[in-house]
């Protein structure tokens, strides 16, 4: 680990102490842990300790660890990751929380501490399932009202499970079962038994 990672590693654990739960440096970046329960409090922390002064979000994500190492990680399955920027001190880190229940995954809103939170946990919510307690608006931003299901989790059917189309003769739109039929879409490669043998 650089000198740079080091000094901030060891920033980090002075202004979280206990609330941090593990730490690594990979390509250059920190990442660190923290429990769903200290997340909240973790991130302010993160933003308004003098040393740190993570002002900036600069993106917030989920990582759906369904089948994870061909099934052999243990463990929480849905992760939400921040990525954060400190301008004044040049600084990166990457913090990781992982939702305590597989079957209704959940954490802390963070839109006090970063207001620009509040799409990034939207679209978190509509395509991952993740709810965010406290958020103001929780609701679907890139699928429609009436989307079943949460479309970027692991589990999720390739083709969906109900189409929406314009009904000419009831003049509005109507929803149905996928009709697609699954086919198979490898191309077909034939070739001459001569294919790539020297002229002469």
């Amino acid at each position: 680990m650089s000198e740079i990672l080091q000094s901030l590693q060891r920033d980090v654990d002075a202004a979280l102490g206990g609330r941090l739960a593990g730490a690594t440096a990979d390509r250059g970046e920190l990442t660190i842990e923290v429990a769903a329960a200290d997340y909240a409090e973790a991130a302010r922390l993160l933003r308004d300790h003098e040393s740190l002064d993570f002002s900036l979000l600069v993106d917030l994500c989920v990582v759906d660890y369904e089948g994870f190492a061909e099934g052999t990680r243990r463990g929480a399955r849905f992760a939400v990751v921040l990525h954060l920027l400190s301008v004044r001190r040049n600084r990166r880190l990457r913090v990781k929380v992982f939702c305590p229940d597989d079957g209704f995954p959940a954490v802390d809103s963070v839109i006090e501490v970063w207001p620009a939170a509040n799409w990034f946990e939207r679209e978190a919510f509509d395509l991952y399932g993740v709810v965010f307690r406290g958020h103001p608006d929780l609701r679907r931003i890139l699928t429609d009202y009436g989307f079943m299901g949460h479309p970027f989790r692991k589990d999720f059917p390739i083709s969906g499970h109900v189409e929406m189309r314009y009904d000419p003769a009831q003049r509005r739109v109507v929803y149905q079962p996928v009709t697609i039929e699954p086919r198979e879409i490898v191309p077909r490669v034939v070739r001459e038994d001569s294919y790539g043998a020297g002229k002469g």
